[in-house]
């Protein structure tokens, strides 16, 4: 009964100052808007699903909400502006001239994590050039971005430029297969330095290796152009990448424009410049947009076209600055990791007195250096970290695995080693059968991500306590668990037969707070590093 009363996960009601707040925001970015020449469009809040598949969209479908229509046809709610307005371009608007200037003021819907605290209704204001090309209309949409941001983050900003040819070219020289290219895109988008490290390390003789072995700590000022041009030459991506920002300063806006040469997410889509928009007090990007000049192609008009969005509701929860400005927050996983974190960070002369007597305290302030202290549950260090609370966090890979990585993994810390394991009854033939197999585990997203990749069809048991009885009660076939030494599955009759993935404590850091607070957390990556050196 108390369900017809409350709203759907991910929805909220919106009361007084939150509804002031943000029509505010979009008040003033819909004004700026059409100062600049740009006419509103509205689309429906349901599309057609295939109307994503045939534009190359790079939403996830699991991340689309979806409908079905009385004809049976697969519907969704709008994840996303840019498709549905190059629809209307290619059709409605086709006997319009190009360029068109257009801007929305929508929500988007997108299904996220269960209990994540993140929305499924996502309030944004955008713009879309279409049919303009080249760096003059680069330039427009970025001033207008910068100024957007401005606008609207009182607290202040700035905005990262990347670009979609780099890597692109640079995969292409090391004559990478497509997977293994999406693999060395993941692990430079998530600055997964020590893995990138492992994967580049064959192609050491290839010039291209210089540049992506450093393509993900490439982000910052304009010096970062001169450190990639320094290891590959003038390439004509960051040549252009230069030209741009020495436009963008000449205009006043350069103190507000930074560089990330690692940003490579949705490759496929995006063409050319690519960009987001940080504010300060906010734990993710507010801002996202790009050059994609494949998409009015898929609906029969071809012409090129750059845009951006802007995340209202996120802009809107921004929170004030800081009152000790340069001090970091860490979220440390209890128990055994928290007492080798706090080794490591002993060796480098830094005073952990008060994690390892906390008392009644929730948060430890180091007396000689500018962090504080979280002790927490794994999980919960994931969550704290994700939304932008504490700047980094220390947690083990089998939790990153099983819940998701919406973060940067910055450093492998070699703590905590051991591993996910399929194991199973001594003496049993796991894959000598074609029965569905039952699987027990407190793993089941590592579990059924290991299975489809082998396309087996198995049943799935979510254990909380000792997942070993589960073979053993005759419950499961089989279990996925961590294994250290492998001990208790002997003590119990059990013997792995396969490997899953290795598991360490890993260093993870927030999105925004590695951009907005760039020198305190590359310094304090540093002290790690040097720590690990000295073990």
């Amino acid at each position: 009964m108390n369900s017809i009363i409350n709203t759907p996960e991910g929805t909220r009601d919106r009361l007084f100052a939150e509804c002031r707040d943000r029509r505010k925001i979009q008040t003033t970015l819909t004004a700026l808007f059409q100062t600049r020449g740009f006419a509103e469009i509205s689309t429906p809040e349901v599309e057609f699903y295939d109307l994503f598949i045939r534009s190359g969209n790079p939403i996830p479908q699991e991340s689309m909400l979806k409908i079905v229509d009385r004809s049976g046809k697969i519907m969704v709610m709008r994840p996303d502006c840019t498709t549905p307005i190059a629809r209307v371009a290619a059709t409605k608007l086709k006997a319009v001239p190009l360029p068109q200037r257009l801007y929305y003021n929508e929500t988007v819907f997108r299904s996220g994590a269960a209990h994540k605290g993140g929305s499924s209704e996502i309030a944004q204001c955008g713009i879309e050039l279409l049919g303009a090309g080249g760096q003059e209309a680069d330039l427009e949409v970025l001033s207008l971005a910068v100024e957007a941001l401005q606008k609207v983050s009182p607290n202040g900003c700035h905005i990262e430029l990347g670009h979609a040819g780099l890597f692109k070219a640079l995969t292409e020289e090391l004559e990478l297969e497509a997977a293994g290219a999406e693999r060395l895109r993941r692990l430079i988008e998530g600055k997964h330095f020590a893995a990138l490290s492992g994967l580049l390390e064959p192609y050491q003789d290839r010039r291209a290796y210089q540049l992506l072995s450093r393509l993900s700590s490439l982000f910052g000022g304009a010096e970062v152009l001169d450190e990639a041009e320094a290891l590959v030459g003038p390439r004509p991506e960051l040549i252009y990448l230069r030209e741009l920002y020495q436009i963008l300063d000449q205009a006043g806006y350069g103190s507000l424009v930074r560089f990330d040469l690692g940003l490579v997410h949705q490759i496929d889509y995006y063409t050319g410049v690519i960009f987001r928009g940080y504010a300060e007090g906010a734990g993710a990007p507010v801002l996202s947009g790009g050059r994609y000049d494949n998409l009015l192609g898929a609906f029969g008009r071809p012409a090129p076209a750059i845009g951006f969005a802007i995340d209202v509701d996120a802009v809107a929860a921004c929170q004030p600055a800081p009152a000790q400005p340069g001090r970091l927050r860490i979220a440390m996983t209890k128990g055994r990791l928290q007492d080798k974190t706090v080794a490591l960070l002993e060796r480098v002369g830094l005073d952990c007195t008060p994690v390892k007597n906390p008392g009644r305290r929730l948060i430890h302030a180091l007396p000689n250096y500018p962090l504080d202290a979280v002790l927490a549950k794994a999980p919960d260090v994931i969550t704290y970290v994700e939304h932008g609370v504490c700047d980094l966090g220390v947690v083990g890979k089998d939790t990153i695995l099983e819940q998701g990585s919406p973060f940067y993994e910055v450093l492998d810390l070699g703590f905590g080693a051991c591993r996910f394991a399929l194991a199973v009854r001594e003496g049993s033939d796991f894959y000598g059968t074609y029965k569905t197999r039952r699987i027990a585990t407190k793993y089941p997203n590592v579990a059924r991500r290991f299975f489809e990749e082998k396309g087996m069809d198995v049943e799935i048991i979510k254990i909380e306590g000792s997942v070993e009885l589960a073979p053993i009660l005759d419950l499961a076939d089989a279990i996925v668990d961590i294994v250290e030494t492998g001990a208790t599955l002997k003590e119990n009759g059990l013997v792995p037969i396969e490997d899953v993935a290795p598991v360490s404590a890993r260093l993870v850091v927030n999105t925004a707070a590695m951009k907005l607070k760039r020198k305190e957390i590359l310094d304090f990556i540093a002290k790690c590093q040097q720590g690990l050196e000295e073990v």
